[in-house]
């Protein structure tokens, strides 16, 4: 069987105050192009769906729309809730989704049966998917209690809780002639962040290793870290990566989604598929000088400038970068911190005096500022 792996599609997402809703348009249609061309037989995504738990109109409308024309392809589709998702409002859409022939777990159920999904591809490849949102440590206690696995200790780590879950959701996972899949949002020990994440779901106390999944799993389909990757375990473990980078942190990375071929007799095989519609983003460093002599380009930048800190330097940039989101100070320009302490420490001076020791200590030398300052201090002593 054939699987398109996807994930960490973060609709709806703001960069520095600008909407990336048109790349998101553009980067759906051409993940749902790749899958008209490979005609998987199953459409996994990952979770975070959304950048928020509470989504626009028109986010939810791109969501809703992509999931349709995927199915539409003619494979199955299985999205689950992130970390980013509300998973009570992903499974608000389940009437619709049902109806559309697609599958979302935006929560963990009641029933464990609710994340074991099975299928048959046109070919007649059975396969069986465990299918799993992501779980704060508090819910992941709550999950193994409700599946009356046994009494959840407090002194078990989160690793610890998805173990458990794991053995008890893939219990059949022994059965031959069926290809055992496994997707899931969290962050697996070894893996590499993209550098987007939100931490606290990131760190070690949220970290699994992938002794989790059993042996008998043919793909391990991960969302949740950003960079397409294959993590070292009992079987094949994969993170799909976001299809295009969340933020400045993920420049380098090479969005993608990944197409799977596998059997219940065939090790799993994977191609990065490239997803190149969303806009590039570009870090940059130099003097205006040196700024204003770089090659224009589409890319989104964060540029830092190796300039005294003073009133208007941003709007400098900006109007040699007009692509510039996020402009700071290069930290090699701005002032130690025993010069900082030093300013501090004086003492005695007039409101003039201290406003000048204070521009002297963090580098600013337009004197526009301090004569603003004065009029400001004669306004309000009269």
């Amino acid at each position: 069987m054939k699987i398109l792996h996807t994930s960490d599609w973060h609709v709806g997402k703001v960069l520095k105050g600008r909407s990336r809703a048109e790349e998101h348009i553009a980067v759906l249609a051409q993940v749902v192009a790749i899958a008209r061309e490979e005609r998987p037989d199953l459409v996994i995504v990952a979770g975070d769906l959304y950048d928020t738990a509470a989504p626009t109109p028109e986010a939810t409308r791109l969501v809703t729309r992509a999931l349709s024309a995927l199915r539409g392809t003619g494979a199955a589709v299985v999205a689950i809730g992130g970390n980013h998702d509300n998973g009570a409002a992903l499974d608000a859409l389940r009437p619709w989704a049902e109806a559309a022939g697609i599958t979302l777990r935006g929560s963990v159920r009641d029933s464990a049966a609710e994340h074991v999904l099975t299928g048959t591809t046109g070919g007649g490849e059975r396969w069986r998917l465990v299918a799993l949102p992501f779980l704060s440590q508090r819910y992941a206690v709550r999950a193994v209690e409700m599946y009356e696995l046994s009494a959840a200790e407090a002194v078990q780590t989160y690793a610890d809780h998805m173990g458990r879950l794991f053995a008890k959701l893939t219990e059949d996972f022994g059965e031959p002639g069926v290809v055992n899949l496994i997707t899931a949002h969290l962050t697996v020990v070894g893996a590499r962040t993209g550098g987007g994440e939100r931490d606290a779901h990131t760190v070690m106390n949220y970290a699994v290793p992938a002794s989790v999944f059993p042996t008998g799993t043919h793909y391990v389909a991960l969302g949740h870290l950003h960079r397409a990757q294959q993590v070292l375990g009992p079987c094949h473990v994969r993170y799909s990566g976001s299809p295009l980078a969340i933020d400045f942190g993920e420049e380098e990375n090479s969005p993608s989604v990944a197409v799977v071929t596998v059997g219940a007799d065939q090790a799993a095989r994977v191609r990065d598929v490239p997803v190149t519609a969303a806009v590039g983003l570009r870090t940059v460093r130099g003097t205006l000088e040196q700024l204003a002599a770089l090659p224009v380009t589409d890319d989104w930048l964060r540029v830092y400038v190796r300039e005294t800190p003073r009133a208007g330097l941003r709007e400098e940039v900006q109007d040699l970068l007009p692509r510039a989101l996020e402009v700071r100070v290069d930290p090699e320009m701005l002032p130690t911190a025993d010069a900082r302490k030093r300013a501090a420490q004086r003492a005695g001076r007039s409101p003039r005096e201290l406003f000048g020791d204070y521009l002297d200590s963090v580098g600013h030398a337009d004197d526009g500022v301090r004569e603003l300052f004065d009029e400001l201090m004669e306004e309000a002593s009269r």
